[in-house]
């Protein structure tokens, strides 16, 4: 499809365009000085190194057999080790995870709480909870020396630090931080869309068959909320399990909830959040990846041993696969 006839198939899906439109607020709150990932990766990439390289085969080969169907490995759950923990003023790291792609954190305060992960000088910044409630941050940048700090409000836009600690992160591989739990993409063994999900794959013969099914699923089960897009607040934080029971979600519901599905059986996927379509709207999607070629849909072929868009909130609304396939109408931004 080219690029004009994509434009004029988003001119003519007037109800996937609210979609988009409906995306543009909806998104974590993004603190004064965080710098868009799209301008501080090229210069970054280069100073830090790999992860450990793993071939597709090699990450998959441990869970998926020919001919024995799809055997998804143990979750791998992420959470606060209070033993493990080091910190003071109330508030405390966790860093025995982070060659996992995670860091975990807690804080106490009467006031607001935001973590801020420090890679080459550049900061990414995070709201945390500050009641005491573990929370749990991707490591996204490849294997580097992060620094970590638990800032607490003082007053108006200002900040000191509670607590903060450096630490070299060499990841076990570059999918750890993506087949993991966090804030972003909350959920445990316990969860309702963790359960739907063990049960879709229980029954699909390989990574792409799990992709399938869970496309399948939440695209026939999830409608979009318009009331929410228009009245949702900064700072909003999803839940797969809420958005399952209510059946109604944003952009951010749908990519937070095909992630936790997705990971929860081992297959690595990204949420994304950045700009799409002629519009350039803010909009969030999620990037999976398998080892093997496949199709997700009878239109949607998944080529071998790369990452593949998936856009669910477009899904859907009947948007052509074809377009969200075509990674030139996406500018990724951050990535959870």
């Amino acid at each position: 499809m080219t690029r004009t006839n994509i434009i004029r198939l988003l001119s003519a899906c007037a109800a996937g365009l609210l979609f988009l439109t409906g995306c543009a607020e909806p998104v974590p709150e993004l603190p004064e000085g965080k710098v868009p990932l799209t301008q501080t990766l090229p210069d970054t990439l280069s100073e830090l190194s790999t992860a450990a390289p793993v071939s597709a085969e090699e990450f998959f080969s441990r869970y998926e057999q020919p001919g024995a169907g799809y055997q998804a490995p143990a979750m791998n759950i992420a959470e606060f080790h209070a033993d493990k923990a080091n910190g003071q003023n109330n508030a405390y790291l966790d860093l025995s995870m982070v060659n996992q792609g995670v860091v975990a954190a807690k804080g106490t305060s009467s006031n607001r709480l935001k973590f801020i992960i420090v890679v080459n000088g550049t900061s990414y910044y995070y709201n945390m909870a500050n009641n005491g409630t573990p929370s749990i941050f991707p490591l996204t940048l490849g294997s580097a020396t992060y620094k970590f700090r638990i800032m607490e409000n003082t007053t108006g836009s200002k900040y000191r630090e509670l607590y903060s600690n450096s630490t070299w992160v060499q990841l076990d591989n570059q999918f750890v931080p993506y087949t993991r739990n966090s804030d972003y993409v909350p959920y445990s063994s316990a969860s309702a869309c963790v359960k739907k999900a063990a049960e879709l794959a229980g029954t699909a013969d390989s990574a792409v068959g799990v992709v399938s099914k869970v496309y399948e699923y939440v695209t026939s089960s999830i409608t979009y909320d318009y009331n929410k897009a228009n009245t949702v607040q900064s700072g909003y934080m999803s839940n797969p399990d809420t958005t399952m029971s209510t059946g109604q979600g944003i952009c951010f519901d749908y990519a937070a909830l095909a992630a936790a599905m997705l990971r929860s059986q081992g297959i690595p996927v990204k949420m994304v959040f950045g700009y799409v379509g002629p519009s350039g709207a803010y909009h969030a999607w999620n990037m999976f990846y398998t080892a093997e070629t496949g199709w997700v849909t009878a239109t949607f072929q998944v080529p071998k041993d790369a990452w593949n868009r998936l856009d669910l909130t477009f899904c859907a609304g009947g948007i052509d696969p074809s377009y969200i396939g075509n990674g030139t109408n996406y500018s990724d931004v951050y990535y959870y």
